[in-house]
């Protein structure tokens, strides 16, 4: 049996793909919220925490030789562009000079981003923004542009970019499972925590603009 020395979100999607399983028939395998499956699509460069590691080596351990084979195929360099086919939604979320960004569980210490979620086929990218903004830290905003679209260089998926403006709510870690805290961060102080060649360029062109 292959064994898998670090699990990744890649890792884990492959595994779930392989089993052909749904993201709410996975999580309840691993006994984990359905929204943390979905953050491994998303976040394919995510290293789960060690107590996350444990419980997909058992799955893995557990699953059939036809779905180990096929997750060893998934796995294979070649496959790994049926990840570009994967589609984000990415929430810039403005307000006052700032911005709003949630730091994401993993096996770094610290790991910034803004508000994400997976676009399912047929979906609407604003309207995903808009949804997984409120439900990662209970803010209501709304799409006022479509800054573009890329394929992320660190994910590998294709990430489209929503620049949102506030509305209303009291900023709270509204998914403490999935997220290690949310902050309102100063525009100009937003490369002191996610490096400037990660961020989408037409994004923080229009983030300096309200600086």
């Amino acid at each position: 049996m292959d064994v898998v020395d670090q699990w990744s979100g890649r890792h884990a999607a492959a595994l779930q793909e392989a089993m052909r399983a749904t993201n709410e028939e996975f999580a309840r395998r691993l006994g984990v919220a359905v929204r943390t499956v979905a953050s491994w699509h998303a976040s394919p460069s995510t290293v789960p925490r060690r107590e996350m590691q444990r419980a997909l080596d058992t799955l893995h351990e557990q699953v059939t030789p036809a779905e180990r084979h096929r997750f060893t195929v998934l796995l294979r360099p070649e496959a790994s562009a049926q990840a570009q086919a994967l589609r984000v939604a990415i929430a810039i979320v403005a307000r006052n000079g700032e911005v709003l960004l949630v730091c994401r569980r993993g096996d770094e210490p610290l790991s910034w981003g803004f508000p994400a979620g997976v676009v399912k086929p047929g979906g609407s990218s604003s309207a995903v923004a808009v949804q997984e903004t409120l439900a990662e830290t209970a803010v209501h905003c709304t799409v006022r542009q479509h800054l573009g679209t890329r394929i992320h260089p660190t994910t590998g998926v294709l990430a489209s970019y929503e620049f949102c403006e506030y509305l209303a709510g009291e900023l709270r870690n509204a998914d403490p499972v999935e997220n290690l805290d949310v902050a309102w961060v100063p525009i100009d102080s937003l490369t002191k925590f996610i490096p400037t060649e990660r961020i989408y360029p037409p994004a923080l062109a229009a983030l300096e603009a309200l600086a």
